[in-house]
């Protein structure tokens, strides 16, 4: 019988989990996702890493923190050797993923330093260190879609570096992520770079968007308001997409692509469902389309496969409705350029404040083993 999730990943929605831990992987449970639940890549961030590393019923990194501390390793020094290291093994395990699916999933991310989301240099430095020491081609490096992070996207790309990027919210940034992809491919052809081996994905999220729009809505508190509630971050996800089909199927992605290139994939993160009241798996079903991803928590990934209805395509025969909403925010006085910027800073802001506490942790861990 089919499952839901090989409905959805026949829908052309690649599966990815939004999870890494050792233990994941040396457990054989990342694998058993791949065969059970369609699972075909991996996405991390400094908060995944913070939660796996100081996990108290996790032992697996305490040999590994006894010899760093040994060989009287920083904390970014340990950090960067430990989730490397996962990584790297996520990576093998993807690979038979990478080599089946022609090179376009098998895909692992790993984040440059959140410290970094407004360092143009010391993102492109740190997305090229990242991409040496892991060393696997199906491994995507994840810069954040800062007015910093812009240019090194375009720097990664224009290297031969596989970028993931992260934390768009409004269609506005994501047009500069496309732009920063096409010039990073356009400078990688001129360099002589075969662009059949660079690969993107643009990270939007979705559920953040629809938490600060109904706060708002919640505050304004009228009839028409209240209507209004959990609709902005589908919307403007589709949007997302229409946005994608208009610009690769335009003049300057036509030349890129007929040398070689590959589309930049929509991906939809921040999709596990925050609302009680709202379906578990709306963010799921509700933005099937071919060629996209849709990273997901382990809990939204198991209510997908439980009970997750997949009717084909939800998001490009919803292109009118969703300016209709964004009409009708506009409206009732939701300033929406407002609600995207905010996320943006908070997004960057929740990193860092995972980063430094990981940090902390490790410290405390090193000096421990001491």
């Amino acid at each position: 019988m089919t499952t839901p999730t090989a409905a959805l990943s026949a829908a052309g929605v690649s599966i990815w989990l939004d999870d890494l831990s050792r233990t994941r992987i040396h457990s054989g449970n990342l694998a058993e996702l791949i065969a059970t639940r369609n699972v075909v890549g991996v996405t991390t961030n400094p908060t995944i890493f913070a939660n796996s590393m100081t996990n108290p019923d996790d032992t697996s990194y305490d040999a590994e923190t006894e010899e760093l501390a040994k060989r009287g390793a920083t904390p970014e020094e340990a950090i960067m050797e430990a989730t490397t290291r996962d990584v790297r093994d996520a990576l093998d395990v993807f690979r038979p993923v990478w080599e089946a699916s022609g090179h376009v999933d098998g895909r692992v991310s790993i984040e440059v330093s959140p410290d970094l989301a407004h360092d143009t240099e010391g993102t492109i430095a740190q997305a090229a260190d990242l991409w040496a020491k892991v060393d696997r081609p199906n491994l995507l490096v994840k810069i954040p879609a800062t007015k910093a992070g812009l240019p090194a996207i375009t720097a990664s790309i224009a290297a031969g570096i596989s970028v993931n990027v992260t934390l768009i919210f409004s269609l506005e940034r994501y047009a500069e992520v496309i732009d920063a992809y096409l010039a990073g491919l356009e400078q990688a052809k001129a360099a002589g770079i075969d662009l059949s081996t660079i690969r993107s994905v643009a990270s939007f999220f979705v559920s953040r968007v629809d938490t600060e729009t109904d706060k708002r809505l919640d505050a304004i508190g009228t009839p028409e308001a209240t209507a209004l509630r959990s609709k902005a971050g589908l919307a403007n996800a589709r949007l997302a997409y229409e946005l994608y089909e208009q610009v690769f199927a335009g003049d300057r992605a036509a030349a890129l692509l007929a040398a070689g290139a590959n589309k930049q994939r929509p991906l939809w993160a921040s999709t596990g469902v925050k609302d009680p009241n709202l379906p578990d798996t709306l963010y799921v079903t509700e933005l099937v389309a071919p060629d996209v991803v849709n990273t997901m928590p382990e809990k939204t990934l198991e209510a997908t496969f439980d009970h997750g209805v997949v009717t084909g395509d939800t998001v490009t025969g919803a292109y009118e409705q969703s300016r209709a909403v964004f009409a009708d925010l506009a409206a009732v006085g939701v300033d929406f350029d407002d609600v995207t910027q905010v996320l943006e800073d908070e997004g960057v802001a929740k990193f860092i404040d995972s980063w430094h506490g990981l940090l902390g942790q490790v410290r405390a861990g090193l000096d421990a083993h001491k």
